[in-house]
């Protein structure tokens, strides 16, 4: 019977990428539980960041923006349509789709999603001073680049 207490293998305690997953676990359990309270989650605030920073967009652009999936971009959508932060209209280029805009509301919503995401990053990195935030910030975004590059 395995307990939290029980040893790590040598072999896996120095695996980067074992690392990262951990870390990313803790982040996302962290922005989960930050984002509870006004009930919304991740894919809602990366919708409205990439609208409220780009302009109004199809789903379909919001989906490569965000790299949100077409099936869950639809979900999202609706809903942050049905609370009224966003709103969905006719494309006047194509009135096959849909163009969304952020509402007033949503934006005064981001604001307040931006102050929880900010409490969640602040507990995530507790253990390091600024300059070592400043240092793992330019290091993953060196490893995230290159990979994101490749693909």
């Amino acid at each position: 019977m395995e307990r939290a207490e029980d040893p790590i293998p040598r072999r896996l305690q120095g695996l980067p990428s074992r690392l990262i997953n951990q870390v990313a676990m803790s982040a996302n359990r962290l922005v989960d539980q930050a984002f509870a309270g006004p009930g919304l989650r991740r894919y809602h605030f990366s919708l409205l960041a990439a609208l409220e920073e780009f302009g109004p967009a199809s789903q379909a652009a919001l989906g490569r923006r965000t790299g949100i999936d077409r099936s869950d971009i639809v979900a999202t959508v609706n809903e942050l349509a049905e609370r009224g932060l966003v709103e969905r209209s006719p494309d006047p280029d194509d009135r096959r789709r849909n163009v969304i805009t952020v509402t007033p509301a949503g934006v005064r919503q981001l604001e307040v999603l931006d102050r929880l995401l900010a409490g969640a990053q602040e507990e995530l990195l507790a253990a390091l001073t600024g300059a070592e935030r400043e240092q793992l910030m330019g290091l993953l975004t060196r490893v995230a680049g290159r990979h994101t590059a490749a693909q």
